[in-house]
């Protein structure tokens, strides 16, 4: 008599596939396909990139910061070229969360794209209603990353990351999120390990380094600024150093702590110096802008380095800079 063969749950097929991939990693409770996602605020809020590069290919897609209501930015011109990198003052526009849950991710979800949500707020009570919009996201929605690097109008636009109080007050303040919780730290502090300390003191399940280093472009004709809103964030290769040693510092301090290292990343190469300094995954930001299919030259590239120095797993790479 035969005996029947039970299918294969989705899981143990989940599990066996990642087996046979050597790209698969996680970011705590967090499974990836590959570790290289698409950072915020550089693909846009849903599939504006599908046009030209297959977004379910990526580990995930973090969406530009949303808010609990809709915010126009700030005033032009946002964006503009630096020596190996930009500068830019978006100022977070977007159409606020409740129309970006019913109109946009549904969108993301017909493509099978994987989801980081991004949520920001110029007060704790900005970020509690954020958190409460999304308490309880769909399962394509992998993780939320907090984007704590905006100014706080309660504490004379002090940035929330700037301390380690402010950054426990908004990660606490978020608690009500299902979903696993990133919090993005900026870069311009002499503290950032005490301030991931903070993060995750209050809950954050990993951190995302680094934001943008501030900066300004003046210009010289006008006499003034050039941003629209004067100062702005610098991105792209030229803060790559600041935040491969950002992850390493934490990582020092914090080797259990789950970090997603994001920075001029724009080869696979910058790929495997995050992985080495301790994170475990990337994001790929000013990248995408010069070129929108960056995302799959890197992953190729990165499974081509792997089999050529013999790694059967992506893991395998984490935090080697610390042993050697």
């Amino acid at each position: 008599m035969r005996t029947a063969v039970k299918p294969m749950s989705s899981k143990i097929a989940a599990q066996g596939a990642d087996m046979l991939n050597p790209l698969a990693t996680s970011v705590g409770n967090v499974n990836l396909k590959n570790p290289v996602m698409l950072a915020s605020g550089t693909a846009g809020h849903g599939t504006e990139l599908s046009s030209v590069t297959d977004l379910s290919g990526v580990g995930a897609l973090v969406v530009k910061s949303l808010s609990a209501y809709e915010w126009e930015g700030n005033s032009a011109p946002r964006l503009h070229e630096t020596p190996n990198g930009m500068i830019n003052s978006i100022g977070l526009q977007g159409p606020g969360l409740s129309y970006w849950i019913e109109r946009i991710l549904p969108q993301l979800i017909d493509k099978e794209i994987t989801v980081v949500l991004s949520i920001w707020g110029r007060t704790i009570e900005d970020y509690a209603a954020a958190a409460d919009l999304c308490s309880d996201l769909p399962s394509a929605v992998k993780a939320v990353e907090l984007n704590i690097s905006c100014p706080n109008v309660e504490d004379r636009g002090k940035m929330f990351s700037h301390t380690p109080v402010s950054t426990y007050e908004v990660v606490q303040a978020t608690s009500q999120i299902k979903a696993p919780r990133w919090a993005k730290l900026s870069p311009n502090v002499t503290n950032l390990v005490e301030i991931a300390n903070a993060a995750k003191e209050a809950g954050a399940d990993g951190v995302t380094l680094i934001n943008t280093v501030m900066g300004m472009v003046i210009d010289i004709d006008k006499r003034r600024p050039l941003l629209g809103a004067g100062g702005g964030g610098l991105s792209g290769p030229a803060i790559r150093p600041v935040a491969i040693r950002s992850v390493f510092d934490v990582y020092s301090a914090m080797p259990d702590f789950p970090i997603v290292g994001v920075g001029g990343v724009a080869s696979a190469k910058d790929v495997i110096e995050f992985l080495m300094a301790g994170a475990s995954a990337v994001q790929i930001g000013s990248a995408n802008f010069a070129n929108p299919r960056v995302s799959s030259k890197i992953i190729t590239d990165l499974a081509r380095w792997c089999k050529g120095n013999d790694y059967e797993s992506i893991d395998a790479i984490k935090g080697l800079a610390h042993t050697s």
